[in-house]
């Protein structure tokens, strides 16, 4: 049973809401969000409606602080839970041009640096073979994050991100 609980304020106070199921918009039930039990499952949470805006993943456990899944904002305003990422393979296929264009690297574990794995300075267009990963714009798995299920993204917008540069990648089974 998969199954999260926000609360407007840190350390599990103020109104709360639980979701069983994805929900494209959460602000009638909430104003704000400052903590997180995630009972069950992995899930996206997105600072917009219609799961837009910057993303956080969070795994099973209790946030007491928007800190702890390093969220720059209060403001979360819809969820998705991760479907089918648990798996015995985990692949990712990158390229530093669109449309299949350039040069091409493939991964099938955490990376902490495309510059230094594969003297990449940016990517545009990746395929997810296996598994879900979470992709980061700083080092050491720090700053924005985005989420990537099974299916191919023709260009940095596809997977919310402003640049074509992340950089830094982990699988989902990770968290």
């Amino acid at each position: 049973m998969k199954k999260i609980v926000f609360f407007e304020d840190k350390n599990f106070q103020g109104r709360s809401h639980e979701c069983i199921s994805d929900s494209p918009d959460l602000s009638s039930y909430l104003s704000r969000c400052n903590s997180v039990k995630v009972e069950s499952g992995c899930w996206v949470l997105y600072e917009e409606p219609n799961y837009t805006g910057v993303q956080y993943i969070l795994s099973p456990g209790e946030h007491l602080e928007r800190q702890h899944w390093m969220g720059f904002s209060e403001s979360i305003k819809s969820c998705h839970f991760i479907k089918n990422v648990y798996g015995k393979s985990w692949k990712i296929r990158f390229y530093d041009k669109q449309k299949f264009g350039g040069q091409a690297a493939e991964c099938a574990e955490d990376c902490p640096s495309v510059y230094e794995a594969f003297e990449f300075r940016e990517f545009h267009f990746c395929v997810v073979m296996d598994g879900a990963w979470v992709l980061y714009d700083q080092p050491n798995y720090r700053g924005h994050q985005y989420f990537l299920e099974r299916g191919e993204y023709p260009n940095y917008t596809r997977w919310g991100a402003n640049s074509p540069a992340p950089g830094y990648f982990r699988t989902i089974t990770e968290f």
